[in-house]
């Protein structure tokens, strides 16, 4: 890492041909990507790494490979434009260029093992950085045989730094190499202690309490109804709730209490099974520990638990991890009043739990001020059609990425997407254009100015 340039390994003024170079590694992967076997070969190393479903796999290779599919021949040249203007004189023009910050680190976490460092080290490639890359240790073995298949498709073997290791020798490395620029996605207690560490030169995407709310305006037929049920147990308990932008807390108006939503939402977590892994290991909390916190969050008054609960039955999954049912715990709004008790509801369990809350019209402004207050600013869903009630929630919250109308959720993104908390400049951005300029390159202004010399010109005093 020491070796690395600060100008990187290409910028705007300095081998330029490496644009190209990676435009063409970027079509020609997109290419073997679309070979069957080899799609498979990365489904089947995925799931072995990390407990999810076929379908979630399958989706997330899909989304990597459409990826490369958008930076593939000229693409990647044009993330270095330029902005020119004129100077304040005859001959003087000014440019800001995209600049790579040249040694850089990349953490990834276990649940996208793929798409969140494949994204990660070629936005870096991109913009002309040297990366260390350090996935997460349990699941690090399919994104090795990624850069396997990238050094097959031409990709110098030399651009990219390789770490199976723990945490501490990453930021000893981080340290001591002087790493410009660390992209981290994880647990925020880790990302705030590389903050100071790493003395702030660090992107983070740490972690994510997020919140859907239901509307006042409830639809007028069960189907959909069906709907909101269905993407309300998709977007809290996919992936066993392992994502830092899975449902964490519902707000539900009281208006839907005519409607069988939560019934439905009940319903579908019945039908999640190890067996196809649309339930499976929680890989970062264990069984008592996940007891431990749905019980405290039962003891608050008129708490109530509303589906799951128990631990799955019937499992040879080790103590050292979490095997949970879907579990949903429904908590009076009057309780987010106190600190204390609301700090508890609004820890993220990194697994299939989540908070139910009711309300009503005369507490939105209320729900709104929770809202502002939860812990992490990552997803947001607004459930409603109604315009005036969407206009209010999201003029007055700050998520990173909202979704808003009946169909809205809080995780599945479209692809290759801006990803990262609001109002934090640190905020990492995945998969565009825009989020890869700002994530891996900064700003320089060059100033030129050839004259002419006006005939006129004496030379001043000191």
């Amino acid at each position: 890492m020491q070796s690395v340039p600060r100008h990187g390994l290409h910028n705007p003024f300095k081998n330029k041909e490496r644009y190209v170079m990676l435009g063409k590694v970027c079509r020609m992967t997109a290419e073997v990507l679309h070979d069957p076997e080899v799609f498979d070969y990365f489904v089947n190393l995925t799931q072995r790494s990390v407990p999810k479903s076929t379908p979630q796999v399958q989706a997330e290779i899909r989304v990597t490979r459409n990826f490369f599919e958008n930076f593939s021949g000229d693409q990647v040249r044009f993330l270095a434009e330029a902005k020119s203007f004129p100077g304040d004189h005859q001959g003087q023009s000014c440019t800001g260029y995209r600049w790579p910050y040249g040694p850089v680190g990349i953490i990834t976490p276990f649940n996208f093992p793929i798409e969140i460092p494949v994204l990660q080290l070629m936005g870096a490639l991109f913009m002309g950085n040297k990366p260390t890359l350090k996935p997460d240790t349990r699941c690090s073995f399919p994104m090795e045989e990624w850069l396997r298949m990238l050094h097959y498709c031409g990709l110098p073997k030399e651009d990219v730094d390789f770490l199976h290791a723990d945490g501490p020798i990453m930021e000893h490395i981080l340290k001591k190499g002087g790493a410009q620029n660390t992209l981290f996605t994880g647990s925020s207690h880790i990302g705030e202690h590389l903050v100071k560490a790493l003395q702030g030169k660090v992107k983070l995407e740490d972690g994510g309490f997020d919140w859907k709310i239901l509307g006042p305006d409830v639809p007028k037929n069960q189907h959909e109804i069906d709907y909101v049920a269905w993407q309300c147990d998709h977007d809290a308990y996919g992936h066993t709730g392992q994502k830092c932008s899975a449902q964490s807390i519902l707000f539900v108006h009281k208006n839907w209490n005519k409607t069988d939503v939560l019934a439905k939402m009940k319903e579908q977590t019945a039908k999640r099974s190890l067996s196809n892994l649309t339930i499976g290991p929680v890989l970062t909390w264990t069984n008592e520990r996940i007891k431990a916190h749905v019980d405290a969050v039962l003891e608050l008054d008129g708490a109530e638990l509303l589906f799951g609960g128990k631990p799955l039955k019937n499992t040879t999954i080790p103590a050292i991890y979490g095997s949970y049912e879907p579990t949903a715990v429904k908590v009076p709004l009057k309780h987010f009043r106190s600190k204390k008790k609301r700090d508890l509801i609004c820890t993220e369990l990194f697994g299939p739990f989540q908070i139910v809350v009711e309300w009503g019209n005369k507490d939105l402004d209320y729900i709104v001020e929770i809202l502002n207050g939860l812990p992490n600013f990552l997803t947001a869903a607004c459930v409603s059609n109604d315009v005036q009630f969407v206009d209010k929630i999201m003029g007055q919250t700050m998520n990173g990425t909202q979704y808003a109308g009946l169909k809205a959720r809080t995780t599945g993104a479209p692809q290759n997407h801006w990803f990262g908390p609001s109002g934090d400049v640190r905020g990492a951005g995945i998969g565009t254009p825009y989020a890869i300029q700002c994530t891996w390159s900064h700003h320089r202004e060059i100033i030129s100015d050839i004259g002419p010399i006006s005939p006129d010109w004496v030379m001043p005093p000191p």
